[in-house]
């Protein structure tokens, strides 16, 4: 099998990295014979793209862990056991670069030894979560045993769980680290790994960088024995007792808390994930009727009735539409599989019902916030600046125009709600450095907010494109149930008023300016397309563009190199991330995805409403119009800049 191995790695069929790697996995002491198994029927197969795609690269932290297929393109008969075809293979699939227990395993020994650095002498504990995706309940159990065996308490559900309520569990326990199993909304052969620290929040540095130096020197033994008496416990209902409680503290307006307008009923999809766990008890807590999608309520993996369970596609909310249109409900939404992005759709006076962006969805959001809390007196004139909106760099610039108009401060940050999460704890820092001793965890809401608005920055609301919002710094990641209770929020006020939710975005249009963003992407898997996405990346900055749809760049921004500070004054991590800003105000931002094979391009374009009367409805046609047209024409010459770079 060597032979083979290398005369393919000199012919060029197979990469030297992915030989090298294919080597160092079946000689490494403790390796099963599962691997050799694998290696030698995809050698004899001579499936070398499918060997270059397993083992090109070891399987590294991006924006959200470790995430990665763990179902082959091609599946090993070793793999796939006794499973019948089209069903879950019976092992993970084999490789350095695939998600499987052997990388889960290192990563798991770096947390839990990094952690033990962070917190010497003390007994620690983790948090393990996980979605309804194949093998998360085994990964979730074998992350248990590690974690155990490296002395490490570890605390689980007794199922499937969202990665909010991860983040929250974390907190809520005081444990030192967390862990979700989970691949967000990827297609149903994908699974991940995502790792929280002792704030709730997902990695950022220094941790990610001692994590990672730890995981890299961490050896593969399989060896599950508890040491130092640690234990696996598993959370009982207490656990989902307290974070529901949490979400009913959400809600702002008189309309939904008084419940003086009976609300119609909506629908919710949680697309076979773990948004039917809190999303449906918690708004029958609020006296709001939910019809729920049946077909799509049982937990699977294989994500059967739809064909990606992303509720940012409008595919993956069809069925809620249809349940929707049959009962003559206004309003529809949908959770992805781990409960931390919601899509929405909404019906228009022609019956038929329009999707909202997750720009239009987190306006609305921040808006509503903002405005509800200067309409009930708890920001005013007087403490307006010690309260925040936050978004990522690629969110809709809209939500900078709230935050001015309202007073507030506009925080940007790196793609990745771990940076809207890094944000929250400094905030979170600065109340207990000015209140010592303070019990911040231990705080309601109400407190928490007081000592915030008096030492350091309240938080009044986040989100970023991908459909990712929050509304409390209880929780540390983008959360779907907070975001389903915030929009019913604004759903009941609007409904209250006599409007719908696209009539109270057209406000908000009418006063500040319409805005429209478009992302652009391209696939490329595989170690050939991590090639083409770097290439294609790094064509940006040796040969920049010079202008779009017949406007020059005025402004480069390089986030890897450039040195950047946010409204507070920090300072911003490095990324690979252009952003390009023409004259005429459109701006282009491009980047990598970090938990997908895809380089991602974020267009904008916009008109202020530079005036103090708000537009009427024909002059806001217009620039719509307007300004649909120029986002589409700019992605068109976007596009094919893009694919002569890469011919």
């Amino acid at each position: 099998m060597k032979d083979l191995l290398t005369q393919a790695a000199s012919q060029g069929k197979l990469l030297h990295s992915a030989l090298h790697n294919i080597l160092d996995e079946i000689h490494r002491a403790g390796t099963s014979s599962l691997e050799h198994q694998v290696v030698e029927e995809l050698t004899a197969r001579e499936a070398w793209s499918e060997l270059n795609d397993r083992f090109f690269r070891r399987l590294a932290f991006g924006t959200g862990g470790l995430r990665g297929r763990t179902i082959g393109k091609i599946i090993a008969s070793a793999e796939r056991g006794s499973a019948a075809q089209g069903a879950c293979p019976e092992k993970p699939a084999v490789g350095t670069n695939m998600m499987n227990f052997a990388n889960i395993e290192r990563a798991t020994r770096g947390l839990c030894r990094y952690i033990a650095t962070r917190f010497p002498g003390k007994k620690c504990s983790i948090v393990i979560a996980h979605d309804v995706r194949h093998f998360s309940r085994k990964f979730c159990l074998f992350t248990a045993s590690i974690a155990n065996n490296e002395g490490l308490d570890a605390y689980i559900f007794p199922d499937a769980r969202s990665t909010p309520m991860l983040s929250f569990a974390v907190r809520h326990l005081c444990a030192q680290a967390g862990v979700v199993i989970t691949a967000s909304h990827n297609p149903p052969h994908d699974n991940g790994y995502k790792a929280y620290f002792d704030d709730g929040a997902q990695l950022v540095e220094p941790e990610a960088t001692g994590v990672i130096t730890a995981a890299s020197q961490a050896q593969i033994t399989a060896d599950t024995s508890p040491t130092n008496g640690a234990s696996t416990i598993t959370l009982g209902p207490d656990i989902d007792d307290a974070y529901q409680q949490m979400l009913l503290t959400l809600p702002l307006s008189d309309a939904l808390r008084a419940k003086k307008t009976p609300l119609p009923k909506v629908v919710f999809t949680p697309i076979h994930g773990t948004g039917r766990c809190a999303i449906p008890p918690v708004l029958q807590k609020l006296g709001v009727e939910c019809e729920i999608v049946a077909e799509q309520t049982t937990p699977d993996g294989n994500f059967p009735t739809v064909k990606s369970p992303n509720p940012e596609n409008g595919e993956a909310l069809s069925m809620g539409i249809a349940l929707a249109k049959k009962i003559g409900a206004p309003l529809m939404f949908g959770t992805d599989p781990d409960a931390d992005r919601m899509g929405i759709a909404v019906r228009r006076p022609d019956g038929q019902f329009e999707l909202l962006t997750g720009n239009q969805i987190g306006t609305i959001l921040a808006h509503f916030r903002t405005y509800q809390l200067f309409k009930n007196g708890t920001l005013n004139h007087s403490n307006k600046s010690r309260a925040c909106l936050i978004k990522t760099f690629v969110t809709t610039e809209l939500q900078a125009r709230i935050a001015q108009k309202f007073g507030v401060k506009l925080i940007n940050t790196l793609t990745g709600f771990k940076y809207i999460g890094q944000k929250l704890k400094r905030y979170e820092d600065a109340v207990l450095k000015a209140v010592p001793g303070t019990d911040y965890r231990a705080l309601t809401p109400e407190q928490r907010r007081d000592l915030q608005l008096r030492h350091g920055t309240y938080f009044i609301f986040g989100g970023e494109e991908s459909y990712g919002y929050s509304g409390t710094d209880a929780v540390r990641d983008k959360d779907a149930n907070a975001a389903a209770v915030m929009l019913i929020d604004v759903f009941a006020e609007a409904h209250a008023r006599g409007q719908t939710l696209l009539d109270y975005l057209d406000d908000i249009y009418r006063d500040l300016g319409y805005y429209r963003e478009k992302l652009g992407q391209f696939v490329m898997e595989g170690a050939e397309g991590a090639a083409k996405i770097k290439a294609l990346l790094e064509s940006y900055t040796t040969r920049p563009p010079a202008a779009f749809i017949g406007s020059p760049v005025i402004k480069t921004t390089n986030h890897a190199v450039d040195t950047l500070h946010d409204a507070d004054g920090d300072e911003l991590p490095k990324e690979l991330m252009l952003a390009f800003r023409l004259q005429n105000g459109t701006q282009i931002i491009i980047r990598g995805s970090g938990t997908e094979p895809k380089i991602k391009y974020y267009l904008s374009a916009h008109r202020d409403n530079t005036t103090s009367t708000p537009w009427t409805n024909d002059q806001l046609a217009l620039v719509k119009s307007q300004v649909d047209t120029e986002v589409e024409t700019l992605w068109r010459e976007v596009e094919q800049d893009a694919l002569r770079r890469t011919a």
